[in-house]
């Protein structure tokens, strides 16, 4: 795949993960940890596939 548009991908993905934990954090319930976590979940995904080049 090309770089450019791995890291577009990959920034994309960041800031909608980032909004998920963002939104969830305001809204208090189970929807909102779910948001976390899935968030969350996003962006240890994001670091795993950024750190596996460096292995």
């Amino acid at each position: 795949m090309n770089p450019v548009i791995r890291n577009v991908i990959m920034l994309v993905v960041f800031v909608v993960c980032l909004a998920l934990v963002l939104v969830g954090q305001k809204n208090i319930s189970a929807t909102g940890l779910a948001m976390e976590l899935v968030g969350l979940v996003g962006l240890l995904t994001l670091l795993f596939v950024y750190n596996r080049k460096y292995k």
